[in-house]
């Protein structure tokens, strides 16, 4: 069996296309034939040990995976040999079969593509949660998104516009502005060319933002706090910048807002079933093309570093799948 994985934190020239032994499900598990991985900005990090968790090496990128059940450990029920299924694993997912527990998986419906079913579940499972779950969004409320063209900003795009939000995108490039307008936005704002704090406000004055969602960090996050309206939600959700920023907390006070820690792994092992359902509902609103996420490239399991290096280098707009049985 094919694998590609790192025994060393050497970042993306660590990775290795391997011959490793077929695995067998326990009781429990599932094996499922893997026919689309998702990878996603952490994945980079993880490499080069910047993540939040050190894995036992050796380890393959990617944490979400598609493909078809072609085998069922003991005390299995609710599935069957063929049935086409989509699960977070927390990583190891870039290899052409893998086992997972049982419960972590999630039939595909009819009508959504593998592809499409790997490249939800970490995005746009964690802008669901944190918008429903950690902010309790409502209907006509504003949401700003920084890095709004990325895998991560345009599922919280695309999910925010289908709660009833008015959605404001924030990057760094007009081309990244208007294609988070073609999946939602309503409007943009280039951090790049304009001061990102006033224009906040003038985009929602008189109140400000309500709900800032921050995958980001660095230095926008001082100033898109600065823009919060009166008990607004700061949704902290990583650190793309790879700068961890440091806000003044009278500026919390000041506002009278919450900043709001969204730590989704961590939501997926506390809160399982929760988890599960909010995945069957992104699944039901792929079906029924209320969100559409947006397939930047597919690489073939051997070019894994190549599609990594697209990520590491800001270059992606959407997800980049690897399809393990090319």
């Amino acid at each position: 069996m094919r694998v590609v994985q790192f025994s060393e934190f050497g970042g993306i020239d660590a990775l290795r296309l391997e011959e490793v032994a077929e695995p067998s499900p326990g009781p429990s598990e599932i094996l499922i034939k893997v026919t689309a991985v998702g990878l996603n900005f952490f994945d980079t990090l993880v490499l080069r040990d910047k993540y939040q968790f050190s894995p036992r090496l050796p380890f393959s990128p990617g944490a979400e995976v598609a493909g078809s059940i072609e085998a069922l450990g003991k005390g299995v029920s609710g599935f069957e040999v063929g049935q086409r299924v989509v699960a977070f694993i927390s990583g190891n997912g870039c290899r052409e079969k893998i086992v997972t527990k049982a419960a972590n998986a999630v039939p595909i419906p009819d009508g959504v593509s593998d592809d499409v079913a790997a490249g939800i579940i970490i995005t746009y499972g964690t802008a669901l949660h944190a918008l429903k779950d950690r902010a309790n969004l409502k209907p006509e409320e504003s949401v700003a998104v920084l890095g709004a063209a990325g895998g991560a900003g345009i599922a919280a795009v695309e999910i925010a516009k289908l709660m009833g939000a008015w959605v404001i995108a924030v990057a760094s490039s007009e081309d990244k502005l208007e294609f988070a307008k073609a999946h939602g936005a309503d409007d943009g704002v280039n951090y790049s060319d304009v001061d990102l704090k006033r224009t906040l406000k003038e985009l929602t004055t008189p109140n400000g933002v309500d709900v800032l969602y921050d995958c980001v960090g660095g230095d926008a996050a001082e100033p898109a706090l600065r823009a919060m309206a009166w008990e607004g939600r700061y949704l902290v959700l990583g650190f793309a910048s790879g700068e961890i920023p440091r806000i003044p907390l009278n500026l919390v006070l000041l506002k009278g807002c919450s900043v709001v820690g969204v730590f989704w792994t961590s939501f997926v092992e506390r809160s399982p079933e929760q988890h599960r359902a909010n995945t069957a509902q992104l699944l039901d609103w792929c079906k029924d093309g209320k969100i559409c996420p947006h397939i930047h490239a597919n690489f073939p399991l051997a070019d894994t570093a190549k599609a990594l290096l697209l990520i590491e280098d800001r270059k992606v707009n959407g997800k980049v799948i690897v399809n393990p049985q090319n």
